[in-house]
C-alpha cells in the first residue's frame, strides 16, 4: 500500500497543497456532504484507493484501503458469515443501485454506526490500524492487525469521527464478527415513559438486546426490539419477553431502512427547491439511558436503547434543543439542516455540533495543528475556525 501509485499521487498533491496553502476538502463517496459545519477547499476525492489489501476470516481481521465501497466491503464479509456489527450507515438507498454508497474512509472519519451501536460498540471499537497522509504529506502508520497491538495513544481511533480533519485516510484495519446465529424482531405497544422503563428494566438482565426503537406509528406508540445471538437465547428471549413477533423480511428491511436513515422521517428534507415538503431540520441528542422523555415539542423516534433520541424541530430552535439536552447530561447534534445538502453550503445554520469545553477545544486544536500544521484539511468542518 505504502509504495502504491494511488497513494503517492495522493501524497503529491498534499505536498502542494501544504506548500500553497491551499485548502483541501476530503471526499469519498460523498454521500455525507451534508453532515458538519461548512467547510471549504479543493475536491480530494478517495476513490482511487479502492481494494481490499488483506482479509484473514479465521483471525477476524480485514484490511481495506479507504476508498473502498463499504457495500464492497460487507459483501465480502457476507461470503464468510461475518460482519461489520455496529451497522455503520451506508446511506445508498438499496431500490438505486447507481448511487455508490459511503465508502470504508468516509465510514471511520464520519464515525457514524448504526441502530445496535448501543448494544456492541462504536466504528472505533473496530478499528485497529490506520494509515493516514497528514499535513505534511508523510505517510504515517498507527496500531495494527490484532488487538494486543492496540495501546497507549491510540490514534488510528481518534481519527473515528475526525471528518478528516486530521489528514487523509488512506487504509484502516477492522475488527469483524461472525454473523450472529438468530435474530428475532418483536413489538409491543406502549408510550414513551413505558418504552424508557422496560429498555431499563431490560437493560439489566441477561437478554440478547441487539438493537431498539421507540416511535409513534399511526398516531400509536410502538416499541420495535431486536435481539441476535445463540438460537436458544433468542428463542428464550422471545418467550420471556412476550409482544407480537414480527415477520423476518419485514422487520429486516425495516432496520436497514433505519440503519441507512431512509425512512421518509429522517431522510426527507427540502433540499435546494426539492419536492419534499419537510422544512424542519432533524436533530440528535445523545443522553443517557436512564434520561426521562424529554419536554421538547414533537414526538421522536428513539434508538440505542434509549440513548439516541432524534426530534424534528423549525430553525431556530438549537439553543432550547442543546439546553434540553445538556439538562440531562448529553449534547445535541443539528444532524440534518432543511434546505442543506452541502457542507459547503454557507447559507445553513453553523452551528451543527455542541461547543466544547476549553480543556476539550484546546485538546481538538493542539491535535490537528500536530497533524495539519499548514491547516489544509477540511477546514471549520469539526470546530469552527479559530
Amino acid at each position: 500500500m505504502t509504495n502504491s501509485v494511488e497513494l503517492q499521487r495522493i501524497v503529491e498533491r498534499v505536498r502542494a497543497a501544504a506548500a500553497d496553502a491551499t485548502p483541501l476538502d476530503i471526499r469519498g463517496g460523498g454521500t455525507k456532504n451534508f453532515y458538519g459545519e461548512v467547510a471549504s477547499g479543493e475536491p480530494l476525492v478517495t476513490s482511487e484507493l479502492s481494494g481490499i489489501t488483506s482479509y484473514e476470516p479465521s483471525e477476524l481481521v480485514v484490511t481495506v484501503r479507504a476508498g473502498t465501497p463499504l457495500a464492497e466491503l460487507e459483501a465480502l464479509l457476507a461470503d464468510q458469515g461475518q460482519c461489520l456489527p455496529f451497522e455503520p450507515p451506508r446511506f445508498a438507498h438499496p431500490a438505486n443501485p447507481g448511487v455508490r454508497g459511503g465508502t470504508v474512509g468516509g465510514m471511520v472519519a464520519a464515525g457514524l454506526s448504526g441502530p445496535s451501536r448501543a448494544s456492541v460498540g462504536a466504528v472505533r471499537d473496530y478499528v485497529l490500524g490506520a494509515t493516514l497522509v497528514d499535513g505534511r504529506g508523510e505517510v504515517l502508520h498507527f496500531g495494527g492487525t490484532v488487538m494486543k497491538n492496540v495501546a497507549g495513544y491510540d490514534v488510528s481511533r481518534v481519527l473515528a469521527g475526525s471528518l478528516g480533519t486530521l489528514g487523509v485516510i488512506a487504509e484502516v484495519s477492522l475488527k469483524v464478527l461472525p454473523v450472529a446465529p438468530a435474530e428475532a424482531t418483536i413489538e409491543f405497544a406502549c408510550e414513551q415513559a413505558d418504552a424508557l422503563r422496560l429498555l431499563n428494566e431490560w437493560g439489566g438482565r441477561p437478554l440478547p438486546l441487539n438493537a431498539s426503537l421507540w416511535r409513534r406509528r399511526d398516531g400509536a406508540g410502538v416499541l420495535s426490539l431486536r435481539l441476535r445471538g445463540a438460537v436458544a437465547a433468542v428463542d428464550a428471549a422471545c418467550r420471556h419477553l412476550g409482544g407480537a413477533l414480527q415477520a423476518a423480511e419485514p422487520a429486516a428491511a425495516g432496520w436497514q431502512s433505519l440503519r441507512d436513515q431512509q425512512h421518509p422521517w429522517i431522510a426527507d428534507r427540502e433540499a435546494n427547491g426539492g419536492a419534499s415538503a419537510n422544512t424542519d431540520d432533524l436533530w440528535r441528542l445523545s443522553v443517557p439511558q436512564t434520561a426521562p422523555a424529554l419536554s421538547l415539542d414533537g414526538s421522536p423516534w428513539i434508538e440505542w436503547h434509549g440513548g439516541q433520541r432524534w426530534y424534528q424541530a423549525g430553525q431556530g430552535q438549537a439553543e432550547r434543543m442543546r439546553a434540553t439536552a445538556r439538562a440531562v447530561g448529553g449534547h445535541a447534534t443539528l444532524f440534518r439542516a432543511a434546505g442543506r445538502t452541502e457542507a459547503t453550503d454557507a447559507s445553513a445554520p453553523a452551528a451543527r455540533f455542541d461547543a466544547l469545553s476549553v480543556p476539550l477545544a484546546r485538546i481538538h486544536r493542539a491535535l490537528m495543528k500536530e497533524f495539519d500544521p499548514h491547516r489544509i484539511f477540511n477546514r471549520g468542518r469539526l470546530l469552527p475556525e479559530a
